[in-house]
């Protein structure tokens, strides 16, 4: 595969910054918030979309992104990405012409994604013969993997506001990354996994958001078979993890999780506080 060329006109931008609050007494206090950003992606010197995010990796974001709503389609046909935060403007330019990008652009969906809300193009059509494979998982290694995660999410202990998503195998992270949004920190990672060729059938996805119906589709769409979360799930999001085969694992933290979808892909190895009290009876 090859490497797009990837230019940076500026330095990376801090996650967060110190700013002077006052407590309830009117006591100044210094404390650190969560920068913000937009970012306008121009796909062949169209403009496509403004997204709202913390700025970090904003080269894997913007490709992410445009794969994820079915806009480029072949690593191979990337010839360059330009961030230039002056002008808060992300430039993708390809070798080839997507012939299809109006009909795709034409096809909006306004979902609940923070930081995004529209998926282009017929989703659920692109998913149609995805096959996902079965994963098998120990209940000790999602213990082993909350308590892992533990160590991340430093811009949200730093400053709170943000929402964090790692690709992980076992108990061992890939890759880790936080920004205002939950879709853009899946979109990141997408797009590193893409550029790296890597599959998802041996993954599982971790989010600190909600498990909504954008979420289900995009981690499936990385070719993921599970999804956890430390966060809620909606009824759409349920639904279509039934549909595509995801093992769903939700209200996840410390040594309590919640399987919606997969149960029987789970293996329960850590005997519960009640039935090892059963067996000393």
């Amino acid at each position: 595969m090859t490497q797009p060329k990837v230019i940076k006109t500026q330095e990376e931008v801090p996650q967060t910054i110190d700013v002077t609050v006052y407590d309830e007494y009117g006591e100044p206090l210094t404390k650190q918030i969560a920068c913000e950003r937009a970012l306008t992606v121009y796909l062949n010197w169209r403009e496509i979309v403004t997204l709202m995010t913390l700025g970090a990796r904003p080269e894997m974001l913007v490709l992410g992104y445009l794969k994820n709503q079915g806009l480029i389609n072949d690593a191979d046909a990337l010839d360059s990405v330009i961030i230039d935060w002056e002008t808060q403007s992300a430039a993708v330019v390809t070798n080839e012409e997507n012939e299809s990008i109006d009909e795709t652009l034409s096809q909006k969906t306004v979902t609940s994604g923070c930081g995004q809300g529209t998926m282009f193009g017929n989703v659920m059509k692109r998913l149609e013969e995805l096959k996902l494979p079965t994963p098998h998982i120990k209940q000790s290694m999602l213990y082993g993997l909350l308590e892992a995660l533990t160590h991340h999410n430093d811009t949200y202990k730093a400053a709170g506001a943000v929402h964090g998503c790692a690709v992980c195998r076992g108990t061992e992270i890939l890759s880790f990354v936080e920004d205002i949004g939950r879709h853009n920190a899946v979109d990141t990672l997408t797009g590193e996994m893409w550029l790296e060729g890597e599959t998802g059938g041996d993954k599982v996805f971790y989010t600190t958001g909600r498990l909504t119906s954008e979420m289900v589709i995009k981690v499936a769409q990385m070719g993921i078979p599970v999804l956890l979360s430390r966060s809620g799930v909606t009824q759409m999001g349920f639904d279509l993890a039934k549909q595509l085969g995801i093992t769903m694992i939700a209200r996840a933290k410390g040594h309590r999780f919640q399987v919606f979808n997969g149960a029987e892909n789970i293996e329960f190895d850590v005997k519960s506080k009640v039935a090892a009290g059963k067996e000393h009876e």
